[in-house]
C-alpha cells in the first residue's frame, strides 16, 4: 500500500510540475520540495534524475505534441473533424486554436532545461552528505541528466531554429535571455552527447564496468527500456548529425551503435512484436534505444498522451470517428508491395496483412499499428494506453546510416542495410529496376516501418535537402518556414525573443 501511495503521489508531482511548472523564460518558477533539504540523501538524488525523464515525457505527450510536431504537419495523416489538426496539415501554424498556441510554447522543455541543470549544480551535495551515495552512480547520473539537457535542446531546434541556450539554472534570476544560432546549439549538443556516452553504461544493473553493481538496488528488468545508454547517446548522436546534412559523421555514430547494440542487450524485433497489443510499445521493452515509458504495473497509464487517442476508432475502441487517419490511397503509395508483413492488399483490394491498419476498406482506414489499451486488456470502452513513446529504435538507426551512406555515395553498404530491415518485413532484397532511386526507396521504407513514431516531419526535411527537387518544401527550408512560430506568450514574456522570420 505504501509504495502505491508513493507512485500517486509521485504522479501528481509530476502532473503537477509539467502542467503549472514555467521556464525561468516565462515566470518565477515554484518548488514542490524546498531546495535547502532537497540535496541530502541516496533517495533525493534518484527522485531528481527520474524527475528529470518525467518532465521530458511530460514535454513529449503534453497535447500530444510528439506525434502532431512529427506525422501530423506533413498534410499525410488527416483529420476529419479537428480544425486545429487541419491547420497543422496545412502548415497554418498562426492559426488561432489552444493546441497550437500551447504547440509553440517551450515553456515544457526548458523545464527539462532547469531541471537538469539543477541536478548537475546541485548533486555533488548529496555525494557529500550520503556516503551510500557513490562516485560511480554520481557520474552515471550526471551522464544521463547530460543527455537529457542536450535531447531536450535537439528536439526544441528541430522545432523552433534558434532558440536560447541556458547551461546553468537561474532559480531566482530570470534576465531574458535572446536566441542563440541553431547550429551552434547543435555543436555544443553534440559535445554533451559524447561526454554523456562516455560514462554511460551498455546496460544498467548488469555488471557493466561503467555502472557497477545494481543501480538503486534494483535489477536490470527495473531499468531495462527506462533509461539511457551508450548506445542511446550515439544513436541520438546520428540523429543529430543527419539533421545537419553532416552524413560522415551520421555514418560513424550510427556505425557505433550497430557495433555495439548486442552489448545492451538490443535486438531488430519481429514484425508481430512491433505490431502486437502487448509488443514492442507496450510498457518497456530492452529493445527501446530511447522510450519514455507508460508502465501500467507502475500506475503510468493515461487517457491522453498518446498516438492512441488520436488514431484509434472503431472497430479497435469505442470511438466513432478517429482524431487523424491515413487516407487509402496515401495507404497504397506507401504499401505498394503484396508480401510486406505490416499490410499489404490483394489484387481484390483486400487486406491480406492488417498489422498497421484496420477497417482499411471503410470510411476511415484505422492506423492500429500502436494500440495498448488498459493494460493489455482489449476493452474498448475504457480508452487508458501505456504505450511507450519511442524517440529511437534499432531498425531507425539501420535506416538512418543506410540513409548517411547513400547520401555519401557508398550504394553498396546503404544496400546492405536497407535489404537487413526489407528482408525483416517480408520484402524481397532492393533492386532499382523495381524499387527505383535508392535514397527514395530508404525514405519510402523509413515510412512504412516508423510510420506513426514521430519521424515523418523530420525524415522528409532530410529528404528534400538531399533531393533538392521539390521548389515548394526548398523554399520552405530556406525561408525557416519548416520551423513553428514562437508562441505570443514566449515573446511577450521575453522581450528579446523576436517572431521566427516566416512566421512574422
Amino acid at each position: 500500500m505504501k509504495k502505491m501511495k508513493n507512485k500517486i503521489v509521485l504522479f501528481f508531482v509530476v502532473l503537477i510540475t509539467s502542467s503549472s511548472c514555467s521556464s525561468m523564460l516565462d515566470v518565477d518558477s515554484t518548488r514542490l520540495v524546498s531546495e535547502k533539504n532537497k540535496w541530502t540523501s541516496l533517495e533525493d538524488a534518484r527522485a531528481s534524475i527520474l524527475g528529470v525523464y518525467a518532465l521530458t515525457k511530460a514535454a513529449l505527450g503534453d497535447y500530444n505534441a510528439h506525434w502532431l510536431y512529427g506525422e501530423m504537419r506533413t498534410g499525410e495523416f488527416i483529420s476529419p473533424n479537428r480544425q486545429d489538426l487541419k491547420a497543422i496539415g496545412r502548415n497554418d501554424l498562426n492559426a488561432s486554436y489552444p493546441a497550437l498556441e500551447a504547440l509553440s510554447n517551450w515553456r515544457r522543455w526548458y523545464a527539462v532545461v532547469n531541471s537538469a541543470n539543477t541536478f548537475l549544480e546541485r548533486i555533488h551535495e548529496i555525494r557529500a552528505a550520503d556516503n551510500r551515495y557513490t562516485e560511480n552512480t554520481m557520474e552515471v547520473d550526471i551522464a544521463q541528466a547530460r543527455f537529457l539537457r542536450a535531447f531536450a535542446y535537439f528536439y526544441m531546434v528541430r522545432i523552433w531554429g534558434d532558440v536560447p541556450l541556458i547551461a546553468s539554472s537561474r532559480e531566482g534570476n530570470f534576465e531574458d535571455m535572446p536566441k542563440e544560432d541553431g547550429n551552434k546549439i547543435l555543436a555544443w549538443v553534440e559535445q554533451e552527447l559524447l561526454a554523456a556516452g562516455e560514462k554511460l553504461p551498455y546496460r544498467y544493473s548488469a555488471n557493466d564496468e561503467q555502472q557497477q553493481g545494481d543501480y538503486y538496488n534494483e535489477n536490470s528488468g527495473r531499468w531495462d527500456g527506462a533509461l539511457v545508454r551508450k548506445v542511446t547517446a550515439y544513436a541520438i548522436l546520428a540523429h543529430v548529425a543527419a539533421w545537419q546534412s553532416n552524413y560522415a559523421d551520421a555514418a560513424a555514430y550510427s556505425k557505433f551503435v550497430l557495433d555495439n547494440y548486442s552489448k545492451a542487450s538490443i535486438g531488430y524485433i519481429s514484425t508481430s512484436t512491433l505490431t502486437n497489443a502487448n509488443g514492442f510499445f507496450f510498457n518497456k521493452n530492452i529493445n527501446h534505444l530511447l522510450g519514455f515509458n507508460y508502465d501500467w504495473g507502475h500506475v503510468e497509464s493515461s487517457f491522453t498522451g498518446h498516438i492512441e487517442e488520436l488514431t484509434l476508432a472503431a472497430p479497435v475502441v469505442d470511438k466513432t470517428v478517429p482524431d487523424m487517419y491515413l487516407p487509402k490511397e496515401v495507404i497504397l503509395d506507401v504499401f505498394d508491395e503484396m508480401s510486406d508483413e505490416r499490410f499489404s492488399i490483394d489484387t481484390l483490394g483486400n487486406p491480406v496483412t492488417e498489422n498497421y491498419f484496420r477497417n482499411f476498406n471503410g470510411r476511415y482506414p484505422i492506423f492500429s499499428k500502436i494500440k495498448c489499451i488498459q493494460g493489455g486488456i482489449a476493452d474498448p470502452t475504457f480508452r487508458i494506453f501505456s504505450s511507450a513513446t519511442i524517440i529511437t529504435r534499432l531498425e531507425d538507426v539501420t535506416l538512418l546510416r543506410a540513409e548517411a551512406l547513400a547520401a555519401l555515395g557508398e550504394s553498396n553498404g546503404a544496400i546492405l542495410l536497407l535489404d537487413e530491415i526489407r528482408e525483416r518485413r517480408g520484402l524481397e532484397k532492393y533492386t532499382q529496376a523495381v524499387n527505383g532511386d535508392l535514397i527514395d526507396a530508404i525514405f519510402l521504407e523509413r515510412q512504412r516501418e516508423l510510420m506513426g513514431e514521430g519521424h515523418r516531419w523530420y525524415d522528409l526535411v532530410r529528404y528534400n535537402r538531399i533531393k533538392n527537387n521539390d521548389p515548394d518544401f526548398v523554399n520552405l527550408i530556406q525561408s525557416g518556414g519548416i520551423y513553428w512560430p514562437i508562441s505570443k506568450d514566449i515573446r511577450n514574456q521575453n522581450k528579446k525573443i523576436v517572431q521566427n522570420d516566416y512566421w512574422k
